[in-house]
């Protein structure tokens, strides 16, 4: 390549495929050349702030399609089967969300209402030690994947093997030391994922069964992770009073592995927690420092969610569902529970802080949903953890709670830092259907409107074209996506055109089911699938 020509001139000149373009040299520094094509292509955005996700800052131009993937970009004319006029407003890669729990909700939303609304084009699942397969209901990723496929989505959806996933299949749900032979058989099943096309090994240590392993029975695994380069995610043993302690271990054992880190969801939980955000921060600078390949996630809100059992003490989650159940109903162990659980009300700040997000039974529902644990117990005449026990047993454990119990300072620490990056801990939900049925935590439909209208437009943590490689490129980076995450000639055509002046998440925590403003078009592979904020219909999504 001529020395006298950038590589961003040379990008904006390039057509996939090799196709030849003629062109005349713009007139202004910074405007990009005039192209004529000698085909159509099928799309071209014009008339936009063009991002192309690599940090640097926006040039006013045209993104054009051709064949699911990105051909051009610069001023392209009118030499398309469909234009679209963006009107000013930003045109940028579609979002990669690096941490849901998506999952099995495609089957019940294939068009995945709640992310592609929010101009999510990529969802990675299986996180917290916890996929789908292989202990069930598949048997394997290739299983899972294939029904994915022949049932069609409308977003791209990759998926880590949990950790806690792979244990329950060889060793059960007990907290039992694992033998040589049952780590080797571990070990081959996650080889086995990986190679089916799994991108890495989740971990969920604060719950189990995946809690029960030996960090020596997790370097084992990882050293599968890591000779497939592939990566880890961990929901660290601890994200309260021993955070510190929990981080240190998850450098530890990366380190040991020679793996590739990804901290989830970044938090010091608890108010005499909250000062620690710095000293976290300064463990993963080290570690980085010091060789290793590190870099975290966190959503944009102060509350995180999670299952009612965490009220539980780890070791009473053992078994199967009625092996829980029969120790809730064992007025003893009940008892001793009952001190835990007080202990976590206290941490929290009060059950005031514990909102119940999600019952089946339709009574509880009606009663519960919505409400604090203190409103709750006061309805039911109950103390707030006889009201918690009584609920898990009738909802078979299948109950879940929002907890406030963060600070919006760390929020921005975590966000603004080099090595940090957006990602909602959140799954597909949509307003109609069965998955309008819960409360989920409005970070589904809402995290990466909110970081742009609330964290950079609103409080300037930092421009939009930082913003953009945060929610783009860096998480693509993160999960091996070779070609998505920039706009770029060559790949896939994931865009979103969003409204820099008016993006904004809508979503609340009494009224979740609620798609935000300022993103009214959305392509995912080249197919126009959010079209001046009305959903086509149509499901044009890859399994990754």
């Amino acid at each position: 390549m001529s020395s006298n020509i950038s590589r961003r001139t040379f990008l904006r000149r390039s057509l996939v495929g090799g196709a030849a373009l003629a062109a005349s040299a713009g007139g202004l520094s910074g405007t990009p050349s005039v192209f004529r094509l000698s085909q159509p292509f099928d799309t071209i955005i014009t008339n936009g702030f063009v991002y192309t996700g690599d940090g640097s800052p926006p040039f006013k131009g045209d993104v054009g399609i051709k064949d699911g993937r990105i051909a051009a970009l610069g001023k392209l004319g009118d030499y398309a089967d469909s234009i679209t006029d963006a009107k000013g407003m930003a045109i940028c890669p579609g979002f990669v969300d690096l941490h849901t729990h998506t999952d099995t909700n495609f089957l019940q939303c294939p068009e995945g209402d709640s992310r592609i609304f929010q101009g999510i084009t990529t969802d990675a699942g299986g996180n917290c030690g916890d996929s789908p397969f292989p202990a069930g209901p598949y048997s394997s990723a290739a299983v899972f994947m294939d029904v994915l496929k022949k049932q069609k989505i409308g977003i791209n959806y990759c998926s880590f093997t949990g950790q806690g996933s792979i244990r329950s299949a060889v060793i059960g749900d007990w907290n039992a030391p694992a033998t040589r032979e049952q780590i080797k058989a571990m070990q081959d099943l996650l080889e086995k994922q990986l190679e089916e096309g799994s991108i890495g090994i989740s971990c969920g240590l604060e719950y189990a069964p995946g809690a029960y392993a030996t960090n020596e029975e997790l370097v084992e695994l990882l050293n599968i992770v890591s000779k497939h380069n592939k990566l880890f995610a961990i929901h660290m043993r601890n994200e309260d009073d021993r955070v510190e302690q929990a981080v240190s271990e998850a450098i530890s054992m990366a380190r040991a592995a020679g793996a590739r880190l990804q901290i989830s969801h970044l938090k010091a939980q608890n108010f005499d927690n909250w000062h620690k955000g710095p000293a976290l921060i300064r463990l993963i600078e080290n570690a980085r420092s010091e060789g290793l390949d590190v870099a975290f996630d966190r959503y944009p809100y102060i509350a995180f969610s999670t299952g009612l059992t965490s009220f539980i003490p780890l070791d009473g989650r053992q078994g199967s569902t009625d092996d829980v159940l029969s120790r809730l109903q064992d007025k003893e162990t009940a008892q001793a529970f009952g001190v835990y659980a007080r202990s976590r009300f206290a941490r929290f700040g009060g059950p005031q802080n514990v909102l119940i997000s999600a019952c089946l039974l339709p009574h509880n529902k009606e009663a519960f949903m919505g409400r604090t644990v203190e409103e709750c117990a006061r309805i039911t005449g109950k103390s707030e953890w006889d009201f918690v026990k009584d609920l898990l047993v009738e909802e078979r454990l299948q109950s879940s709670m929002v907890v406030f119990a963060m600070t919006e300072d760390n929020v921005r620490l975590f966000l603004s830092h080099p090595l940090g990056m957006p990602a909602s801990d959140g799954s597909v939900y949509s307003p109609q259907g069965p998955l309008s049925k819960t409360i989920p935590h409005p970070r589904s439909y809402g995290t990466f409107p909110r970081f742009l209208g609330k964290y950079c437009r609103e409080e300037k943590l930092m421009d939009f074209a930082e913003a953009v490689k945060k929610i783009t490129s860096l998480p693509a980076s993160r999960l091996g996506l070779k070609d998505r995450g920039l706009l770029s000639p060559g790949y896939r055509a994931d865009v979103v055109v969003f409204n820099q002046a008016t993006v904004i998440d809508k979503a609340t925590f009494a009224d979740p089911h609620r798609f935000p403003e300022g993103i009214p078009h959305v392509w995912v592979n080249g197919v126009h699938t959010i079209k001046n904020g009305t959903h086509t219909g149509v499901l044009a999504g890859m399994v990754l």
